[in-house]
């Protein structure tokens, strides 16, 4: 093992837990650097067993024979810094994730072909910004039959810190990557029909029989508060809401993404 012991959160190497940003991190410069950070021992054995790469460790020194025991013996010689409790809880939320944060590198995406290659259901996030609802998203997903997601490029990163904790490390089991232009003309090149969720004179119930019918449905999804955009609902094949009661008119986004998933899953 190649433990580390660190005085200061300034000690060189243990920069990438305190002080890079996340757009630092993503290094958009130079891809082959990027990095990640997760968070808690539960997360990064879902993490590591799902194949990502580790490039170092940071924990509290009693957590080396505890709790990060086992993911420091799984990976090898990469640099594990360690320090006091009180020193290592300056990081914010750090004393929140049992105390154990791991980097480790960003994998290359799949292309949008790739992520839809054999799937029936697919979820696309567009322009939904909070992490926390990114993370709620994918652990829904995950947990609700989603084959993959498919998000633009104004939504959240799914592999910032937030997302990756908040989802439970779901975001590295349920594929995903980055979809641009037309999003109805590039899912019909794979044989999708589109589900858009929003409110109009055109909407159908989400239990109508005819989207359960759909072989292959990606449900979209839109940024919190202004929903989707109107030329992505005029140009989605369906239109689905969610009935509800009491004069709601809508969920948050995470909540309405989970009940679309159950009811439009497809048979095991």
């Amino acid at each position: 093992m190649n433990i580390i012991e660190i005085q200061s959160l300034a000690h060189p190497g243990v920069e990438i837990f305190a002080s890079l940003t996340e757009a630092q991190l993503r290094n958009a410069l130079h891809p082959d650097q990027a990095l990640f950070i997760a968070e808690s021992p539960k997360v990064i054995n879902v993490a590591l067993n799902a194949g990502y790469s580790p490039t170092a460790i940071l924990c509290e020194q009693r957590h080396i024979s505890g709790d990060a025991a086992d993911i420091i013996n799984r990976c090898h010689d990469i640099p594990v810094y360690t320090g006091s409790r009180e020193l290592l809880s300056r990081l914010t939320g750090y004393t929140l994730t049992r105390g154990v944060l791991c980097a480790m590198r960003r994998p290359q995406l799949p292309s949008v072909e790739q992520v839809c290659t054999n799937a029936r259901r697919i979820a696309v996030i567009d322009s939904v910004v909070d992490t926390t609802n990114i993370g709620a998203i994918f652990r829904s997903a995950a947990a609700l039959g989603i084959d993959a997601v498919l998000l633009t490029r104004q939504s959240c990163d799914p592999l910032n810190r937030r997302s990756v904790r908040v989802s439970m490390g779901t975001v590295f089991l349920v594929p995903w990557t980055w979809i641009d232009g037309d999003i109805t003309a590039t899912l019909h090149q794979y044989g999708f029909s589109t589900a858009a969720m929003a409110l109009t004179d055109r909407s159908i119930p989400i239990d109508h029989p005819t989207l359960a019918a759909q072989d292959k449905l990606a449900i979209i999804l839109g940024t919190e508060g202004d929903g989707l955009a109107r030329e992505v609902i005029s140009a989605a094949d369906f239109t689905a809401r969610i009935p509800m009661a009491h004069g709601v008119d809508s969920l948050n986004v995470a909540a309405a993404a989970a009940v679309a998933f159950w009811q439009l899953r497809t048979n095991p």
